[in-house]
């Protein structure tokens, strides 16, 4: 029953330029997420899995992590590939860094570094012998002292001693102080040098340990090169960092100034491990996998209930250690957009405006087809914690928002770039034709709906008279509601009656009893408002005549329950000069429909009576014990109605009431609510008591949308009530007043008696009083 949008859909999912996304409107309970989804879901069993996606580490850049695309099932299986090449390469590194070989030549470089050292210091020993000085070892660091008979001279006996000696034991401190200058001088160089061969080594022993580990990787994933292009940094990171993966050692080297612990390749803790994890963003399974969920050429069809910023377009998550907030590449998590990527996209679009930046992210990732990660908090300065800036991830998608009308057309209006993002509208019509062939097709609807909610199995007299509520839903006898929600709710409920009957089959006694009890929970105020009818307080007629009084009706909304309520509408006339005052407008209880309604009035008195002369009448038209604001034209016929006979003060049927518009030229046209209209008048002549006179006045335009409820039409059928279709205001006023309305002459007069003759007659009265009260004075 939804060709329209079914024709949309397609063609929204067929072509695959940029921008042609669909919009699904139309009013709430119509099925549009059901049906945008099957849909989807049909046409993703015919679209290839879309890749995998991994987000690795960037060991140039840490703070822009690369992403990885491998085809379905390849992301979760790099990722255990890696994760065991981790532990094998602990193994292996360990293994190399222990051998006797390392060992070896790590130990003639540092015994290099020590016999340059040591010879360094002997040197200068010998040489302070020579002069009988001695190099000693203090907290302050090395000094030189002049000694005799192996003692150190203090420096009382040092100033005793002849000044030719004191001068020449002063020279030979400088020089030999210069020299010790010179050799620690070297003593870093020497340092940074050893440090070198060690890395250089070290990154050699690593290079041939993991030189079979990442091969044996590279084999698995030859045809990909973006996996080798990372493996390959990888292993530059790995020869870079090998000491990581061990333990450190700090062995002194005989009270030398050197020690293992200053070369700054085995300085740190326990290895950093996650550096060559694989966050693994997207994973889709093979086609043909074992227990793969997703079915061979299947793309994800994804709903997203809640669609904020970070559920759209993914998140960077933070841990806090040491009272920081940090973050590295494994804590960044995807969003609806990732997970639907290379499928189709579901969206509600009310939930989408109300969260902030939502609909900024997605109209960004749309326009620029590719998804960045970027936190709302850092974008606008909010926070300055340490953050990561994911590579872009490409978007090929199809997303459908769902919404109603109204807030479809504002956006049209109101946000420049929808049109160029949502070319396609999916209109879903709240009704359908209640033709012979949507009939079976409802009820194999109803049946479906049946065995999806695992309720008692309907027989045919249900199943019609749920189709019959349907038409009454739409108001109109030539429809069916495409509101499924309430037609499912209906379902439930006439289960749970049939239950409580103990019926194994539910039956159109079930089905109505859950119509009237959905009715009896929320009519309250009508109830209340029907009692103050009876009781007089609210004064509305069934029987006897008024001149200038009729029964008008109104329907109020409250919620989802909508109920007719007569209302007296009453029109006093007198000499003036042609103004129909509409005293809710005057108060401002009027709305500007009504007001509309009133003005025709006039025009249509001026344009039928007083052609050529003044209409000279002051008239007054009030909604009698009105306390609310008034609004449409719906009782504009039962006004006209009430002028009519205040202006030939004519008596009006009160057993009748009246509803309709009318225009100027006196047709009677549509109006809504036309069912409970009628039920409400018909609920109060039924409480005083039918009497085969009474009933109500509708537009003959109205007749198709007539689906009263079962007591109304055996009333009418049984002649206890009446509902008559009229199409011109001359037919009501000859039901009203019981006296026919006259059609006029060639020269423009009306039958003698008819009303349009005693009208035309009044006001022909009163334009000559006008004018005599107009005439000069003699």
């Amino acid at each position: 029953g939804q060709p329209r949008a079914v024709e949309a859909l397609q063609f929204g999912i067929g072509i695959r330029q940029a921008g042609y996304n669909i919009f699904a409107l139309g009013p709430a309970g119509t099925g549009k997420l059901s049906f945008v989804r099957q849909v989807f879901e049909e046409e993703a069993k015919q679209s290839p899995v879309p890749a995998d996606w991994c987000y690795v580490n960037n060991f140039e850049q840490p703070h822009k992590p690369r992403a990885l695309h491998l085809p379905p099932g390849k992301g979760a299986a790099l990722r255990q590939d890696m994760k065991q090449w981790v532990e094998d390469l602990r193994s292996a590194l360990s293994s190399a860094f222990e051998s006797q070989e390392y060992q070896t030549r790590r130990q003639v470089i540092v015994q290099e570094f020590k016999e340059r050292h040591t010879q360094a210091f002997e040197e200068l020993q010998r040489r302070a012998k020579e002069r009988s000085m001695v190099l000693l070892s203090t907290p302050g660091g090395l000094v030189l002292a002049p000694v005799r008979e192996d003692k150190v001279l203090s420096p009382d006996v040092l100033q005793k001693l002849p000044e030719e000696e004191q001068k020449q034991i002063k020279q030979d401190l400088q020089d030999l102080q210069e020299s010790l200058q010179k050799i620690l001088q070297q003593v870093p160089g020497w340092q940074r040098e050893m440090r070198k061969r060690l890395s250089a080594l070290n990154r050699e022993i690593a290079g041939i340990a993991i030189g079979g580990l990442i091969g044996e990787l590279r084999e698995t994933y030859a045809d990909f090169p973006e996996v080798s292009a990372y493996l390959d940094t990888v292993q530059a990171d790995v020869i870079e960092n090998a000491s990581d993966f061990l333990d450190s050692e700090s062995e002194s080297s005989d009270g030398d100034t050197f020690t293992e612990g200053d070369d700054p390749s085995f300085e740190g803790d326990s290895p950093s491990l996650h550096r060559y994890q694989i966050n693994v963003l997207v994973a889709h399974n093979a086609p043909g996998a074992a227990g793969a969920e997703a079915q061979p050429g299947a793309a994800p069809v994804i709903y997203e209930d809640n669609p904020t910023y970070q559920n759209l377009v993914g998140r960077i998550e933070h841990i806090a250690q040491m009272g920081t907030l940090l973050t590295d590449f494994n804590l960044i998590k995807p969003g609806a957009l990732h997970r639907a990527n290379g499928g189709y996209l579901i969206l509600d679009a009310r939930k989408l405006l109300l969260q902030p930046y939502a609909w900024e992210g997605l109209k960004r990732a749309l326009q620029s087809s590719q998804i960045r990660i970027e936190s709302v908090a850092h974008r606008d300065g909010l926070i300055s914690t340490v953050t990561l800036e994911p590579e872009p991830i490409p978007l090929n998608i199809k997303v459908a928002l769902l919404g109603d009308r109204q807030l479809y057309y504002l956006l049209w209006q109101l946000e420049p770039d929808f049109g160029e993002l949502f070319k396609v509208a999916a209109d879903f019509d709240e009704r359908l034709e209640r033709s012979t062939e949507n009939q079976q097709l409802y009820a194999r609807l109803i049946g479906t709906l049946v065995h999806k909610e695992k309720l008692r199995p309907f027989n045919r007299t249900a199943v019609a008279r749920i189709i019959d509520h349907s038409a009454r839903v739409v108001a109109d006898a030539g429809k069916l509601s495409a509101r499924i929600g309430g037609i499912t709710d209906l379902l439930r409920e006439a289960d749970y009656w049939a239950g409580q009957a103990s019926n194994p089959v539910v039956t159109a006694g079930d089905v109505q009893q859950a119509i009237e009890a959905q009715h009896r929970r929320a009519d309250r105020v009508q109830k209340r408002l029907q009692e103050e009818i009876l009781q007089n307080t609210l004064l509305i007629d069934t029987a006897g005549e008024q001149i200038g009084q009729v029964n008008g009706l109104s329907v109020l909304q409250l919620g989802n329950f909508a109920f007719g309520n007569p209302t007296r509408i009453t029109a006093q006339v007198r000499l003036g000069e042609g103004k129909v005052i509409d005293i809710e407008r005057e108060v401002e209880l009027g709305g500007p429909l009504h007001s509309k309604g009133v003005l025709i009035l006039t025009g249509f008195l001026g344009a039928r009576y007083t052609g050529e002369r003044p209409l000279s009448l002051s008239a007054s038209l009030v909604f009698e014990q009105s306390y609310g604001g008034v609004d449409g034209d719906s009782a504009s016929s039962a006004e006209l109605y009430a002028l009519l006979s205040a202006i030939a003060r004519l008596p009006i049927k009160q057993s009748f009431a009246v509803t309709g518009s009318v225009n100027q030229h006196g047709q009677v046209q549509a109006i809504g609510g036309a069912n409970e209209k009628i039920e409400g008048f018909f609920d109060i002549c039924q409480s005083r008591g039918l009497t085969g006179e009474q009933g109500v006045l509708i537009p003959a335009s109205n007749v198709r949308h007539l689906m009263l409820r079962q007591d109304v039409v055996d009333a009418v059928a049984a002649g206890k009530f009446h509902v008559y279709p009229v199409e011109t205001v001359d037919q009501g006023i000859e039901i009203l007043t019981g006296i026919p309305a006259g059609t006029c002459d060639a020269d423009g007069n009306y039958p003698e008696g008819s009303v349009n003759f005693l009208v035309g007659s009044r006001l022909s009265e009163l334009a000559q009083k006008r004018q005599a009260f107009n005439a000069p004075a003699g």
